[in-house]
């Protein structure tokens, strides 16, 4: 339970922790995000150095938002919200301290490795062997102080917010140790256990499911609890939750193969990501619909409350994206959308609007929460933060869908005698102007996390640090 004389209070240390850092590694990640974006309107930014050219750069981009700063965030939020709901103090402290800093190293070792080339090749798993060796002893302590906490629970029931980061710990854990099953050769140099078109079916059942569970089952955890704190009003329908729940888990494992269209994967494997990939459009809307319907009779706090804009405003981009995601895993929709811009495009429109949305929206209820206030510095702030974060998205997603299916047309045009019609450089050319706008959405978005970390600075200055009493036992009360 804890330390002697700690034992009636909650573990808010690390959630601070984590809290703190994610709004760090947030823009770390979102800076090298404007450097790649930089870079691909003006190549010369490369500066001829290897360790920071595009290609390196860019898994670090994706590792740093995904894991570092959305990662954080879960980690911030799991641990506040499952001692809340099941009123007790987080299971074994030293161990959830544990996990704080095994994770941050887990971020610099990859921030060192990925620049120097160190790398296995695996979108999203390019981490090597002693960092993934590291990683599974960060995720299953996490399991240990989560389920620990689960496990004695005062509350009779276990609250939607949990089933879900449960879902999302466990099914990382199997994806982690299955994908990252690899032969070391070196040091840093290992070799995949898989080979072939197996491998390929191995990492995008991977590849998916990261987004399928870190980034959305884990963000649901967070949906379903903060927007009705935030609200003030009960989640909408529980009957839903639990159906959501349920379908979302089940369907999500088997979308894997939409990424491998047309390649060498059987056919019969492909169309089966197809049909559970358009079959998932139904859970992620139940979600979504829960999600804003918890509003219901409390619209008007939408105008004044800025943070209750980022988490439904967060709702919204998840319905889009969950919309063009399996519709994107149409064959004859992926034969023009593979490969181009426009997947660049989705991926964004899902972290940018949804995960980071919804992770900045729990993140401003949190950090006050953490040193004894109840809101932060400037709300003022954080209602010019939501307005330059959305104009930035929206002009990132928009200038990607349309070049993007520019890209498609163009590489698929043919002349009358069956030959190319564009040179692919001439496509590289017409795609100059939206990587130009996509830059400046970056670049809002990326100012938007300086103005939050402003606030965060100001917020915790002068504040001490308090970890707010366990209440006597209320089974309403969480």
């Amino acid at each position: 339970m804890g330390v002697q004389g700690t034992a009636a209070t909650f573990n808010y240390k690390v959630v601070r922790q984590f809290s703190i850092m994610a709004v760090v590694w947030g823009i770390v990640g979102m800076l090298v995000g404007v450097i790649i974006a930089a870079q691909l309107l003006w190549p010369e930014l490369n500066f001829d150095l290897p360790w920071f050219s595009y290609g390196r750069l860019r898994p670090l981009h994706t590792n740093a938002v995904i894991f570092a700063f959305g990662g954080s965030a879960l980690f911030a939020t799991s641990y506040y919200v499952v001692q809340r709901t099941c009123q007790v103090r987080l299971f074994a402290g030293p161990l959830a301290a544990f996990t704080f800093w095994g994770w941050q190293v887990v971020i610099v070792l990859a921030a060192i490795t990925l620049p120097l080339g160190y790398t296995t090749g695996k979108e999203y798993a390019e981490l090597e062997w002693p960092i993934d060796v590291l990683i599974t002893l960060v995720w299953v302590s996490y399991a240990v102080v989560f389920f620990g906490t689960i496990v004695q629970r005062k509350t009779p029931h276990i609250y939607v917010a949990n089933w879900f980061y449960g879902a999302f710990i466990l099914t990382v854990a199997v994806l982690h140790l299955v994908n990252s099953a690899e032969i070391p050769v070196t040091m840093w140099k290992s070799y995949s256990a898989y080979a072939g078109v197996q491998d390929a079916m191995v990492q995008w059942w991977y590849g998916h499911n990261a987004v399928g569970f870190f980034l959305t089952a884990g963000f649901l955890g967070i949906m379903y609890y903060f927007v009705p704190k935030q609200a003030g009003r009960p989640v909408y329908s529980y009957r839903l939750s639990v159906v959501h729940f349920w379908a979302l888990i089940f369907t999500y494992m088997w979308a894997g193969p939409h990424h491998l269209h047309y390649t060498a994967l059987p056919d019969w494997t492909q169309s089966l990501g197809m049909v559970f990939s358009l079959i998932l459009l139904a859970p992620s809307w139940g979600g979504m619909i829960n999600g804003i319907m918890t509003l219901s009779g409390a619209w008007y706090k939408l105008r004044e409350d800025p943070i209750l804009k980022f988490l439904v405003v967060s709702l919204s981009f998840y319905g889009m994206s969950t919309f063009e995601g399996p519709m994107m895993s149409i064959k004859t929709v992926n034969a023009l959308s593979h490969y181009t811009d426009w997947t660049v495009g989705h991926v964004h429109s899902g972290a940018l609007g949804w995960v980071a949305f919804i992770s900045i929206g729990s993140l401003y209820y949190l950090l006050p929460r953490m040193f004894g206030k109840t809101e932060m510095w400037s709300i003022r702030l954080i209602t010019l933060h939501f307005w330059i974060a959305t104009i930035g998205v929206v002009l990132y997603i928009a200038s990607m869908w349309i070049a993007g299916v520019m890209q498609g047309l163009m590489w698929r045009a043919v002349n009358a005698d069956g030959t190319l019609t564009y040179a692919f450089v001439e496509s590289v050319k017409a795609t100059y102007p939206f990587y130009a706008i996509r830059l400046l959405g970056g670049t809002l978005f990326f100012s938007g996390m300086l103005i939050m970390a402003w606030n965060v600075v100001k917020t915790v200055a002068g504040s001490k640090a308090v970890d707010a009493p366990i209440p006597a036992f209320n089974p309403a009360h969480a």
